[in-house]
């Protein structure tokens, strides 16, 4: 199912890879058909460094900084993260599940998880995004849609809604849109 000229066993050429050891298998016959769209920052609100990319590959040092004794222990994933400057790296293989979006539900189904890419933005959740992060993501998702049959984009907040608020009113769901030139049935209700 991937387009061989810039996928390979579910790893995209443009990326930077970071393997993860959070993953698990999709379901059987389970297709990727949504995207959602998430915000991290470590610790929050501090760009840079590299405690993304530790805490994804389960490295982080929890004494490092106060805020990581309220996530020790997690051992989390995304398929990728879209730094502020526009750097795209990848932790897991699309072809696999990683662990971005946990209890959650789209659509009348369960385990977001199984069916889904995960996207992190680095920045803070209701914050405002880069223009550079906006064009890699339109990249990015144009990319996962001729590989995978992705019918939609949603932010974590709608799939774990009262859970979650990322990536928050700060992401601008028109200017996607307007980048992409996708149908508003892709997104999210916009008002």
């Amino acid at each position: 199912m991937n387009a061989p000229s810039r996928w390979s066993d579910g790893w995209y050429a443009a990326a930077r890879r970071v393997p993860s050891p959070n993953f698990g298998l999709r379901p059987p016959h389970t297709p990727v058909s949504l995207a959602v769209v998430h915000s991290i920052s470590l610790p929050p609100g501090v760009y840079g460094g590299d405690a993304i990319e530790q805490l994804f590959t389960n490295r982080l040092d929890w004494t490092a900084h106060p805020y990581f004794q309220q996530i020790r222990g997690i051992e989390v994933s995304a398929h990728f993260v879209i730094r502020r400057d526009g750097e795209l790296l990848q932790f897991v293989s699309v072809d696999e599940r990683a662990w971005h979006a946990g209890r959650s539900h789209w659509r009348g189904r369960d385990n977001v998880n199984d069916f889904s890419a995960g996207i992190e933005l680095e920045g803070l959740e209701g914050g405002r995004f880069e223009p550079a992060q906006y064009a890699r993501l339109a990249e990015l998702l144009r990319a996962l849609r001729e590989a995978y049959p992705i019918e939609e984009v949603v932010g974590h907040e709608h799939v774990a809604p009262g859970r979650k608020l990322d990536p928050g009113c700060g992401f601008d769901w028109h200017a996607l849109r307007r980048a992409l030139g996708w149908s508003a049935r892709c997104f999210p209700a916009l008002t």
